[in-house]
């Protein structure tokens, strides 16, 4: 059995870590976003070491009919579908299918707009540095819509911050944003579960609790320097 070079006791250590890794990137005021549920406690992390400004982004995997926990791809806020062909096509999915499944998740998508931001509107990211965290990376299919709603939305920068992710799935989104920053990327992997000690479901309670708390911390921050 391969060594775990990196081993996290929670969300909350591997935002820490992750943070003094990011912190490079203070100095250009970045907006952090947090990739639901798991990723917001890393990005709470982020965003407070950094002194920066923390939303959500809500991404949607699009399961494979009957086999929900394979990704035929993923949905992200501001209406941007990536497909994954390589499962797709063997599979013969048929486009009705898809339809069907994005429909579904477009739904939840805008329930968790609601429940989250309790009627804040998203933080803007035209022409902002943009630090996209969650707690880990699998086959990449959810952070791939992520980085391509950004980059529709015009973001100067896309940074991507995880804990750990597979060295294949690292390469390979390199090419897709600005720089990428992973604490551990092990060759064998099995699941992010595995690099954690405690890994508990993240709560929609737990996101939105997070999200005030780092509002009201900017807040202070900047009657400070004001």
């Amino acid at each position: 059995m391969q060594q775990v070079d990196v081993i996290f006791k929670d969300r909350v250590d591997a935002g820490k870590i992750l943070a003094e890794k990011l912190s490079k990137y203070a100095a250009e005021k970045p907006l952090v976003l947090g990739l639901p549920r798991g990723g917001v406690p890393v990005a709470f992390e982020v965003a407070k070491a950094l002194k920066a400004p923390l939303d959500v982004y809500i991404v949607r995997k699009l399961g494979v009919p009957g086999h929900e926990e394979l990704a035929m791809g993923a949905i992200a806020t501001g209406d941007v579908r990536v497909l994954n062909e390589s499962v797709i096509g063997p599979l013969q999915i048929s486009k009705e299918a898809i339809e069907t499944e994005t429909k579904k998740e477009k739904e939840e998508l805008k329930r968790r707009e609601r429940v989250y931001r309790s009627g804040r509107a998203p933080l803007v990211v035209a022409n902002r540095t943009v630090l996209l965290i969650d707690d880990g990376i699998a086959t990449g299919s959810t952070i791939k819509a992520a980085i391509a709603a950004l980059k529709k939305q015009k973001a100067a920068k896309i940074i991507v911050g995880v804990p750990v992710a597979p060295s294949s799935t690292i390469e390979e989104l390199k090419k897709e944003v600005d720089d990428l920053v992973c604490v551990s990327t092990p060759d064998f992997f099995i699941a992010i579960s595995v690099w954690y000690d405690e890994f508990p479901q993240t709560t929609d309670e737990q996101v939105r609790e997070l999200l005030e708390k780092a509002e009201t911390q900017e807040q202070i921050g900047r009657a400070a320097g004001a």
